[in-house]
């Protein structure tokens, strides 16, 4: 089996889920996205402290940061890892903590707001597939949709509209968002 989000697999042995009468290439492709987003994120958030860390929202930023690590902890590295973590940490992370808080949470909200889209794709593919065969899985990955929308929310209070160009770069960070989904899906 290919590495696995941290998260998804805890929940998934604790539920007492089997793995037996389940698609697996789609539910490992879910937990291979789930683990690359776990890090990603991991990486952004320390690319944006590296950056604000002693600002004003710095605490806002290392709450984000310590909830992912806390997910992640001890999960196994899977094969893009490199990518996601020169990627996440020098583009969004700290490139656009440099454009001060307001950059910093513009990337929250862009890439909050594409997970959430791509978990909303999950449910629906796992719906399709067939609800009560997944219902454990299904509530596990709206529970996390939740809270990436809380992250989005704690962007939008913070004041990332305000970020210079905030459309372009929602925008570019979303499409990068795009492409690290497609990526992890597959490798």
């Amino acid at each position: 089996m290919p590495a696995y989000g941290r998260r998804i697999i805890v929940r998934f042995r604790s539920s007492g889920m089997t793995l037996d009468n389940i698609n697996r290439a789609v539910v490992d492709r879910i937990i291979r996205v789930d683990h690359a987003g776990e890090y990603g994120a991991n990486r952004i958030y320390a690319g944006q402290m590296a950056v604000l860390g002693r600002t004003s929202v710095g605490p806002v930023i290392q709450v984000g940061q310590e909830f992912e690590i806390s997910v992640a902890n001890k999960a196994k590295p899977f094969i893009s890892a490199s990518f996601f973590s020169g990627l996440g940490l020098t583009i969004p992370g700290a490139g656009t903590a440099l454009l001060g808080k307001e950059g910093a949470m513009a990337c929250t909200v862009a890439v909050e707001e594409s997970i959430a889209h791509h978990y909303n794709n999950q449910i629906r593919k796992l719906m399709e597939e067939d609800p009560e065969k997944y219902e454990e899985l299904l509530q596990v990955i709206k529970k996390f949709r939740d809270e990436e929308l809380e992250h989005h929310d704690t962007g939008l209070e913070h004041d990332a509209e305000l970020a210079p160009a905030y459309a372009v770069l929602k925008s570019v960070i979303q499409a990068g968002c795009k492409v690290a989904i497609y990526l992890s899906e597959r490798l």
